[in-house]
């Protein structure tokens, strides 16, 4: 009955999540609690819930204060010289503008929301796209490729779901992937120079007049140093769904002899940094938010937290609330003023740390009723003897197509404990379960599940069918190089 009654609510609440019928937030309370009730787990219901929830408080607590201080990092412009840096040292090279996306793309995906990533970066180089009459489907394949591999950080989301599923420490879980998360990186790169390459050669077979030979392609700045045109695109909060119109190159007639100067003459005006396409977003260079006296400073702090987020010396909740307290402290010494950029991020810190302390329902029935150990009992039955060993391999390759099909929440709240308490009886630890289910999220990311490859799709003007035909077998590629660096650095185990 308890295998029936647990394999049924993790149904109920896939369905519920993935058809959109309730939130996540409600529909991790609703369901176990009334699957719970089912099990005859009575008023003790509460007790296995708060003892659950005992174990996430850390967790949401690195959320919380992680979104502030990479949220305030971006709104004071510590991300900006690097913007600035990419737009200048891209010049008009097809191949260095996509490999320069990638670059911004995994630098701003320290922010931990997708969403964000995908309005900076679709901000920044759109405009350098559409000048240089580049596709838009390489953009948006670089930057979701760049954003899914990056999403394991600890405060993006999945390994958070994971450490909080499973009840183990979050830098217990990603610490020992950073060999793995540079290795997709490397990766990414090569996918990135590679496409860029291709568009090179395309360009210079569609537009012999202006790419046919290296001189004039050299001599053709199409408004990259510049950073974009005269249009801008809209900004929809942080987190939010914004939308914005891509401004339309000039055309004009053929270029005469293919003369570069009969180039410029049809593009736009070039701008300076002050008017570029990045107004009216997070990155606007006139927002008021911007400090820039204390450009040195915000570096300097924030290399002392991923140091310490490396050296796991103290606490990594503890390490982003005294670096958030910090930030706030000298970038906004007036108290208005910080209590505006706590505001300013309230609705991304509600949305996942609310997430992560309904889970603790779920998790909390789960283990309370003894549902997981009947469902593991009933695996280990059917799981052949000699699969045992493989069972965090064999989690990594199930979490490419399980987290593209259904909701992070589904997959590390409803399956992966499941999987963990089967491996458990073959000696494999949660934590490298843990380590390996996040391994499939750079497929997870191209998911039409995912509100923020969506909007990427949507600030691109590009159809999400084109995006997966580029994007999906890349994303496997980077996803199966990351579960090999894990068994190869011995993060993720074969008992």
């Amino acid at each position: 009955m308890l295998v029936l009654l647990g394999f049924a609510m993790i149904a109920v609440f896939m369905v519920l999540i993935m058809t959109k019928k309730l939130t996540p937030v409600l529909a991790l309370i609703i369901v176990p609690t009334v699957f719970g009730l089912f099990a005859g787990a009575g008023l003790g219901i509460g007790d296995m819930v708060m003892d659950s929830m005992k174990s996430m408080t850390s967790t949401a607590a690195l959320l919380m204060f992680a979104i502030i201080y990479f949220g305030l990092m971006i709104d004071v412009g510590l991300f900006d010289p690097l913007v600035r840096f990419i737009l200048r040292k891209l010049g008009n090279d097809p191949a260095k503008v996509v490999l320069g996306t990638a670059l911004l793309a995994a630098a701003v995906s320290l922010d931990g929301d997708g969403s964000t990533t995908f309005i900076l970066t679709t901000a920044a180089m759109l405009p350098i796209y559409l000048r240089l009459k580049m596709s838009p489907v390489v953009l948006t394949c670089v930057a979701g490729l760049a954003n899914g591999t990056m999403n394991i950080v600890p405060w993006g989301g999945p390994t958070a779901r994971a450490a909080s599923a499973l009840k183990i420490d979050v830098n217990e879980v990603f610490v020992p992937m950073i060999p793995s998360l540079v290795a997709g990186l490397a990766v990414v790169l090569v996918f990135a120079w590679v496409l860029g390459l291709q568009e090179r050669n395309r360009l210079r077979a569609t537009q012999p007049e202006i790419w046919g030979t290296p001189e004039t392609a050299e001599g053709f700045d199409g408004g990259a140093a510049a950073g974009g045109g005269a249009g801008s695109t809209g900004r929809g909060g942080r987190g939010g769904s914004g939308r914005g119109s891509a401004p339309v190159p000039a055309t004009g007639g053929p270029a005469v002899g293919g003369s570069p100067v009969a180039v410029l003459e049809r593009t736009e005006t070039l701008v300076d940094d002050s008017d570029t396409a990045m107004a009216d977003t997070a990155l606007d260079p006139n927002r008021k938010t911007l400090r820039p006296k204390l450009q040195w400073f915000n570096l300097a702090l924030t290399v002392a937290v991923m140091g310490m987020l490396v050296a796991d010396l103290v606490p990594l909740p503890y390490v982003f609330m005294v670096g958030s307290a910090i930030a706030l402290l000298v970038n906004f010494p007036h108290v208005k003023d910080q209590g505006a950029q706590l505001i300013a991020h309230a609705p991304s810190i509600v949305a996942v740390v609310s997430m992560v302390m309904a889970a603790a329902v779920l998790t909390g029935v789960l283990k309370g009723t003894g549902m997981v150990e009947a469902m593991s009992a009933w695996l280990v039955q059917i799981i052949p003897s000699s699969m045992g060993p493989f069972m965090a391999v064999i989690t990594g390759l199930l979490s490419i197509p399980m987290t593209f099909f259904m909701s992070n929440d589904a997959f590390y709240f409803g399956v992966l404990p499941v999987l963990s308490e089967t491996a458990a009886h073959y000696g494999i630890s949660a934590a490298e379960m843990a380590r390996a289910s996040i391994t499939g999220q750079p497929f997870h990311m191209q998911s039409p599940l995912v509100p923020a490859i969506l909007l990427l799709v949507s600030l691109a003007k590009v159809d999400l069918g084109d995006h997966h035909k580029k994007v999906l077998w890349r994303s496997a590629v980077v996803a199966l190089v990351m579960l090999g660096a894990g068994i190869l650095t011995g993060a993720i185990g074969i008992h």
